[in-house]
């Protein structure tokens, strides 16, 4: 053991991470600007913006992807604030 003493932090007034949940972009977002970009290009000309219609197709057909669970550590940070400032001013 070492005879430092352990480093003290401040204490903070709210617990909390922001923003813990990131939004996944559509997959197909980046079809749809290729299909409307060959229709501004072509003048709404659907013979040559086939294959690209066609992507959009299998892309929107495909099954949606299962939602990411969100993330709880806020709600956890909000339950125990209680015990960890009682602590932090036991300390002080």
């Amino acid at each position: 053991m070492s005879s430092r003493k352990a480093m003290q932090l401040p204490p903070l007034k709210v617990l909390r991470v922001k923003k813990p949940n990131k939004v996944e972009p559509n997959p197909c977002h980046l079809v749809m600007n290729h299909v409307l970009a060959c229709w501004a290009s072509a003048g709404f000309n659907t013979a040559g913006c086939a294959n690209v219609e066609a992507a959009l197709r299998a892309c929107m057909d495909k099954p949606p992807a299962p939602p990411i669970p969100k993330n709880n550590i806020n709600y956890h940070l909000n339950r125990l604030s209680s015990r960890l400032t009682q602590r932090a001013s036991k300390h002080t």
